[in-house]
């Protein structure tokens, strides 16, 4: 009676399952690097506010018009500032969607 060490059949399928492992890191890795340097742009008001952030959610700028600078209706300045965050967060959740694929779910198994 043979016996099967390992579980995996034999030395070979367990080297094609490390290599397989190796190229999903590694296609993983790029997908984060673009991420961070892929950016998307959340708009609110028009353009009265426009978020730019990358696509791991960072957020880099944030331009008024002056429009949107009103002294005697803060609340909707902040409203505005927030919806085109929401808008830009939703667009970078796209973004790594798209960039991740099948892998968004392993970044604990890799």
């Amino acid at each position: 009676m043979a016996y099967n060490h390992g579980g995996f059949g034999g030395g070979m399928n367990m080297n094609a399952l490390m290599n397989q492992a190796r190229k999903m890191q590694e296609q993983m890795m790029k997908a984060q690097e673009e991420l961070e340097t892929a950016e998307v742009v959340g708009k609110a008001g028009g353009e009265m506010v426009v978020v730019t952030m990358n696509g791991k959610k960072e957020i880099k700028s944030i331009k008024l018009s002056k429009a949107a600078v009103d002294p005697d209706d803060i609340e909707m300045l902040e409203d505005l500032i927030l919806v085109a965050i929401k808008d830009a967060s939703a667009k970078a959740d796209d973004l790594s969607k798209e960039k991740m694929g099948g892998m968004a779910g392993m970044g604990g198994l890799m």
